[in-house]
């Protein structure tokens, strides 16, 4: 155990502004633990901000045999949509059926039925698609989401932007999640309960010294460099969890990940309805289509080995067309490069175990914690969207062994701020907004709900008209609203702003974006001032 409380020692030192960090830090200061929290970037600046924007169980897990991880996945689902019915809702996907489905090669479900039925060569037959459905709507104890049903999609409105060949689908839930924002808001609850959060912060090293840490950190903006002690580190570095730990800490270790690199293309809006599409190819992948920021739609994603880390990860030409193609094997209409608006690229920090393909490496999370001479240190390894909360648990398990913990688990259920509403209270919400601030449009109302829920009203102030909310920049983006992201939510540049803490990016002008940039460059002495 710890030692007597040192009032100039941190508990618990963050490295890592991402999903896994950020939720980590959140529950421990929630706990009553001193946290600090560096990123050296902006919060979610990596792979929190490029996945498929899902809280999902999983599906083709199921073919692994990872029936652990699917069902943690399934019941998280719904605790985490009562938490933040803001930025996440439930969603139907359509699973179109056709008898050309193949598994890939190396699934476990695969392998066992090649040797118990080699006449299927590797087919996915229909009733097996359904006994995954039955045991995705039945593992996690659902009571939110709609169970699984079957269409008819020649009657169906979801069939109409398919081609005629196909006849059936199974739909089943999932739910759809802002995963930049569910990051920030994580950031900002732990700030609340007492965390300290420091963004454009790099740590550049960390080193042992009695049963502390001793780490300095510098500034990405003034270069400034500071020294901090800690009882304990957390490496949630996601990407550089391995550097880290060679670079940092100088340090060699055993543990492994393997860097993937996912791609996603989004394009004008597909199709009328706001049901999510499932596609399956005959190599055994699959891709998503989803309804997107209102207008557009999202497919993705690819699965690419990524050996670089200093290299920032952009879709390549061969993704884009595997995309277009693998969804072109299903729509009635075929889309083509020009229809595409923006691309996004990931990487996933998988934990390796040796796995022979990228989709076929663990998505599970694997915490290890070293101690012995010296403070201990929690490093964090793989892990999913869906599952960052039980893993924020799991590793407070870990940590409550090494450091004295004042409370018990808590976020189950508690809601992140702005999510203190009914799941099923969103259009109540923009209603209400629209009733105190009539001047918003239907669009602009919807969006303020998404982003912030019920702190909405604080993000407009007393405003009695849009000119009240100071300069706009395009899309509903007025100078008000920035101010809150600047002082409130850490925001520091216009690409914060218009690809993380939303995405309306997609619909400013390259130079509304460029007025942006300057207006905020104006501000920030004061903003962070205002932040501190």
């Amino acid at each position: 155990m710890a030692n007597k409380p040192d009032s100039d020692v941190t508990d618990l030192f963050v490295i890592g502004g991402g999903i896994n960090g950020c939720g980590i830090a959140r529950d421990a200061a929630g706990r009553g633990l001193k946290v600090m929290l560096a990123e050296m970037g902006d919060l979610a600046g990596a792979t929190s901000s490029s996945s498929t924007k899902l809280f999902h169980g999983g599906l083709r897990y199921l073919e692994y045999f990872e029936f652990r991880l699917v069902r943690e996945a399934l019941i998280e689902r719904e605790v985490l949509l009562r938490a933040m019915p803001h930025i996440s809702w439930p969603l139907r996907f359509v699973l179109p059926y056709h008898k050309d489905m193949r598994f890939e090669a190396e699934t476990p479900t695969s392998r066992l039925l090649s040797g118990v039925m080699p006449w299927m060569r590797g087919r996915r037959p229909a009733w097996l698609i359904r006994l995954g459905l039955f045991l995705y709507d039945h593992l996690g104890g659902r009571k939110i989401l709609p169970a699984t049903r079957t269409l008819k999609l020649r009657d169906a409105p979801e069939g109409k932007p398919l081609q005629e060949r196909f006849e059936t689908a199974f739909e089943y839930s999932d739910c759809w999640v802002d995963d930049s924002r569910l990051v920030v808001l994580n950031a900002r609850d732990a700030q609340a309960r007492g965390a300290k959060i420091l963004t454009r912060t790099e740590v550049v090293s960390a080193g042992r010294d009695g049963d502390l840490w001793r780490i300095e950190t510098r500034d990405a903006e003034t270069g400034q460099t500071r020294k901090f002690k800690a009882r304990m580190i957390v490496n949630a570095g996601g990407p550089w969890v391995a550097d880290f730990l060679q670079t940092k800490v100088h340090r060699n270790t055993q543990e492994k990940i393997r860097l993937v690199r996912g791609s996603h293309i989004v394009t004008r809006r597909l199709f009328d309805h706001d049901k999510c599409y499932f596609f399956q190819g005959t190599d055994g992948r699959i891709i998503f289509a989803i309804p997107y920021e209102q207008d557009f739609t999202l497919i993705g994603t690819t699965e690419a080995a990524h050996e670089d880390l200093s290299a920032k990860p952009r879709i390549t030409p061969e993704e884009t067309a595997y995309l277009i193609a693998f969804a072109n094997e299903y729509l009635a209409q075929d889309i083509s490069e020009k229809d595409v608006v923006w691309t996004y690229s990931g990487v996933r920090p998988l934990y390796d175990e040796g796995a022979a393909s990228a989709t076929a490496a663990t998505r599970d999370y694997t915490l290890k914690l070293e101690t012995g001479a010296g403070g201990p240190m929690l490093n964090v390894f793989g892990g999913k969207i869906t599952t960052y909360r039980r893993l924020a648990e799991a590793a407070l398990e870990k940590i409550a062994t090494q450091l004295p913990m004042p409370k018990g688990a808590w976020t189950a259920g508690v809601p992140l701020p702005g999510g203190d509403f009914p799941v099923k209270g969103v259009s109540a919400q923009i209603e209400g907004l629209k009733a105190d601030y009539p001047f918003l449009s239907e669009f602009w109302a919807q969006r303020l709900v998404r982003a912030y829920g019920t702190e909405a009203r604080d993000v407009l102030g007393e405003a009695a008209s849009a000119e009240d909310l100071g300069p706009d920049f395009g899309a509903t983006l007025t100078g008000r609203e920035v101010l809150w992201l600047m002082q409130k939510e850490f925001a520091r540049t216009a690409e914060d702003v218009v690809w993380r803490r939303g995405k309306l990016g997609l619909r400013l002008k390259p130079e509304e974006i460029k007025s942006l940039g300057a207006w905020m460059d104006h501000q920030r002495p004061a903003a962070r001032a205002a932040a501190e």
